[in-house]
C-alpha cells in the first residue's frame, strides 16, 4: 500500500512540474502545413536541424527530432544559452542581491581592479550595458580585429579580467550612442555575456550552480543537462550549456508566462518586460533586449516575437500575441544559411500554421 501511495506522489510531483506544458496531444491535430514542414526537415532541405517543438495556450501542437535525436537528446545550442544570464540577473534582484541592473559592474569586481586602460568612462559601465551588449569596452565578435574577440577570450584563463582590461571603443563607421535609436550602439561579443555570471556569483556571495537549481531548475523540473564552465570554473553564459529541447519550451513559456510556474513567481513579471523590450538597433527591423533578439515573424502578417539565439540557427522563441511559443535546435555551425533556415521555418510553417487556428 505505501508502495503505491509513493508512486502516485511521484506521478502528481512529475505532472505538477510539467503542468504548464501539456505534451499528451503533441502530432494529433490536423495542421497540414506542419505536416508539410516536417516532410521537408526530414529530408534534409534545411540540413542539421535536430528538433522542431511548436506549443499554443501551453499546449504542445508539433514535438519532432531529426538528425538521430530523441527526445532525451540534450542540445548544444550555442549561445542561445547567453539569455540563462539574464534569467540569473533578474533573480538575483527580484531577491535582493542586486539592487539594480543599472548598479556599476565593479561593484561586483572589485578583484578586477585595478583595470589596464584606464578611464573613468569604465567606472560607469552598469550591468545593462553588458546585458545589451553596448558597454564602451572595444569588444565584439563579429569583427575579427577586435581585440575583445571572442577567439581571443577563449585563450585567457580569466574572461572577465579579459573584458575589464580593454580599451573603450570609438564609433567610426556608424552613429555614436546619443545619435541610436534607444541611445545605445550594439556590439555583440560573449566576453560580455561571460562576466554577467561572475557578476551575480559575487553578488550572491555563493555558488551560481545551486542557486541556478534551486531557483530555476527545481522550479521547473529541469534535472538532465550538461552545464559548461569557464576556465575558473564559473558557469559559462556565453554560451555551450546543453539542455533538452522540452527543458528549453519550459523555460521559454515561463517568460510568455510572465515568469510564473504553477502559481510561483519565478522570475518578476517586471523583469521579463523589461529583458523582450527593445533596448537597442541591431539593424533593419531586429533590436535586442537583455541577451534576448527581438524581431516579427510570418507572411501576410508579422507577428512580434523574442527569442534566445545560437550559431547554427538555434532558436528559442516567444511570440505573445499569438501566445506561442517554439524550440528548433540545430547544428548547422557557422553555415551562413543557418538562421535563413530557421526564419523561414517559422515565417511560412510555424506562425501561418497557428495563425490559421486562431481564424
Amino acid at each position: 500500500m505505501k508502495l503505491k501511495y509513493s508512486l502516485f506522489l511521484c506521478l502528481c510531483m512529475a505532472f505538477q512540474l510539467n503542468a504548464q506544458l501539456d505534451f499528451s496531444k503533441a502530432n494529433t491535430q490536423h495542421m497540414p502545413l506542419l505536416k508539410q514542414m516536417d516532410s521537408i526537415v526530414a529530408s534534409g532541405k534545411y540540413e542539421q536541424i535536430t528538433s522542431v517543438l511548436v506549443a499554443r495556450n501551453g499546449q504542445v501542437l508539433f514535438e519532432k527530432y531529426y538528425n538521430e535525436r530523441t527526445v532525451d537528446s540534450k542540445h548544444n545550442t550555442r549561445s542561445a544559452t547567453k539569455t540563462m544570464a539574464t534569467f540569473l540577473t533578474g533573480i538575483a534582484i527580484d531577491q535582493g542581491f542586486i539592487n539594480s541592473e543599472k548598479d556599476k559592474i565593479f561593484t561586483y569586481l572589485q578583484h578586477t581592479l585595478p583595470v589596464k586602460n584606464p578611464d573613468k568612462r569604465k567606472d560607469d559601465i552598469t550591468i545593462e550595458d553588458l546585458l545589451t551588449m553596448t558597454s564602451v569596452l572595444e569588444c565584439d565578435d563579429s569583427n575579427w580585429h577586435s581585440r575583445g574577440h571572442e577567439e581571443r577570450m577563449y585563450v585567457i584563463e580569466d574572461w572577465t579580467q579579459f573584458l575589464v582590461d580593454l580599451p573603450v571603443r570609438s564609433y567610426p563607421f556608424g552613429p555614436k550612442p546619443e545619435e541610436a535609436p534607444y541611445g545605445r550602439v550594439f556590439a555583440y561579443a560573449s566576453a560580455k555575456a561571460a562576466a554577467v555570471s561572475e557578476i551575480v556569483q559575487n553578488a550572491i556571495k555563493g555558488d551560481l550552480v545551486a542557486f541556478t537549481k534551486k531557483n530555476l531548475f527545481e522550479p521547473l523540473g529541469i534535472t538532465d543537462y550538461t552545464l559548461h564552465y569557464t576556465p575558473k570554473g564559473i558557469l559559462n553564459t556565453a554560451g555551450g550549456s546543453e539542455y533538452r529541447s522540452r527543458d528549453f519550451l519550459k523555460l521559454i513559456q515561463l517568460c510568455i508566462n510572465d515568469g510564473k510556474w504553477n502559481g510561483e513567481q519565478i522570475i518578476s513579471s517586471d523583469w521579463i518586460k523589461k529583458a523582450s523590450t527593445p533596448k537597442v538597433n541591431v539593424y533593419d527591423n531586429v533590436n535586442y533586449g537583455y541577451f534576448l533578439w527581438l524581431k516579427s515573424f510570418g507572411t501576410d502578417n508579422k507577428y512580434k516575437s523574442y527569442y534566445m539565439s545560437g550559431n547554427g540557427g538555434n532558436k528559442v522563441l516567444a511570440c505573445p500575441e499569438l501566445n506561442l511559443t517554439v524550440v528548433i535546435t540545430a547544428t548547422n555551425y557557422n553555415n551562413r544559411n543557418s538562421h535563413n533556415y530557421t526564419d523561414e521555418l517559422m515565417d511560412v510553417y510555424i506562425v501561418p500554421s497557428i495563425v490559421a487556428l486562431k481564424n
